[in-house]
């Protein structure tokens, strides 16, 4: 069903809002045979963003070929692997005899088979002979590069949810080699973009780290106009015959959410549900509440997770502070100690409760549980 607020998928096209510019920056590097990887907040457009631009190189008249896997619940390097080779030969093939075919040609002398009771049972396009190997691992990291070479076709290949390659036993097996294939085939016809929502254990591996230096290319998502978010969700209500009063009513709802569009359209959408006609400022505030009962319990099993100490950061940060290391932050707030502020700060990172920028300031990841506790915090 057409909605003028869609949060339930990404979107494109007329509702997709701003950032133009990374549409561009995004489109030419995925041209140029550029790695990428993009990792932001849940929800907030990074999946639009790809799609918007595949969009428009369709549109351009750009001819390629498109494969995406999640390793949402992937643990260990082989599972990872085996879904990377199955995602890619589905791109190059489409049915048993083209898979075959294709694990004959591009990984000849290593364990992996194309089985096709594993294929017709569980719908397994590789599957395993025996133990995987380095080599194993190598050969299949390398099957995109190496059949966008010699089919001559575009192969745009996306690994989302990649954050969770930090829960494997030993994450460098598997980002050492996918680091080494990637250098070695960039500029080509094959494009990596690698996605994860948990911002800092993405750092972690792209940023802070050098393995990935010169390998890949970040493209961080801009951030959207208050006003523009504003009069787009404006421009949807008057689509579907209603009016905002006062009209500037939403810029507020907008900031509150810091435009974040995933929150915006929902709570759009859950405004235009409450209302008939005109929607006045009662009915947003209802549908405040409506968005915060819809997440609260998330945001109460985020704050049980949290020690003493840790809540206490997070409140001297909701009080605008950055200095948490001085001595009298450290009394004010309670924290015990500079050695344990560190500590502190490295839990709510892995829990991906705040980020901190390069001069060290914090930011919540999601401006709603920012916003439900600084509530919280008020009685």
């Amino acid at each position: 069903m057409d909605t003028p607020f869609p949060y339930s998928q990404h979107v494109t096209g007329k509702h997709f809002v701003g950032r133009k510019k990374d549409v561009t920056l995004l489109g030419n590097l995925i041209a140029q045979g550029e790695h990428v990887v993009i990792y932001e907040p849940p929800k907030t457009g990074k999946t639009s963003l790809v799609q918007q631009t595949l969009l428009d190189m369709k549109m351009s008249g750009k001819n390629f070929v498109v494969g995406q896997m999640s390793a949402l619940d992937i643990r260990t390097v082989q599972d990872f692997v085996l879904r990377y080779g199955s995602t890619v030969l589905k791109m190059a093939g489409g049915n048993p005899g083209e898979y075959a075919a294709l694990v004959q040609e591009y990984l000849d002398g290593t364990h992996f088979v194309f089985d096709v009771e594993a294929y017709s049972e569980r719908g397994e396009v590789l599957s395993l002979s025996w133990e995987m190997d380095q080599e194993d691992i190598q050969a299949a990291l390398s099957l995109p590069a190496r059949i966008s070479a010699k089919k001559d076709i575009m192969l745009v290949l996306i690994l989302d949810n990649f954050q969770c390659v930090t829960l494997m036993d030993n994450p460098d097996n598997l980002l050492l080699p996918l680091s080494k294939v990637l250098k070695e085939n960039r500029r080509g016809r094959f494009t990596a973009i690698i996605m994860g929502n948990g911002v800092n254990a993405m750092k972690s591996m792209f940023y802070r780290n050098i393995r990935f230096h010169r390998v890949v290319e970040r493209v961080a998502l801009s951030p959207i106009d208050e006003k523009e978010l504003a009069d787009h969700i404006a421009q949807g209500f008057r689509v579907s015959g209603k009016v905002i009063q006062p009209a500037d009513l939403f810029l507020g709802a907008s900031r509150l959410f810091k435009a974040h569009p995933w929150y915006t359209n929902n709570f759009a959408a859950i405004c235009d549900h409450l209302s008939k006609g005109y929607i006045p400022e009662p009915v947003l505030v209802d549908a405040l509440a409506c968005i915060i009962s819809l997440h609260e319990q998330r945001f109460k099993d985020t704050l049980d997770s949290l020690t003493t100490h840790q809540v206490n950061l997070l409140k001297a940060a909701l009080d605008g502070e950055t200095r948490f290391a001085s001595a009298d932050i450290i009394r004010k707030y309670d924290l015990h100690s500079s050695a344990n502020v560190k500590r502190i700060k490295d839990a709510l990172m892995k829990k991906e409760v705040l980020v901190f920028d390069d001069e060290d300031n914090p930011s919540f990841e999601d401006p709603l549980f920012e916003y439900w506790l600084r509530q919280l915090l008020r009685g």
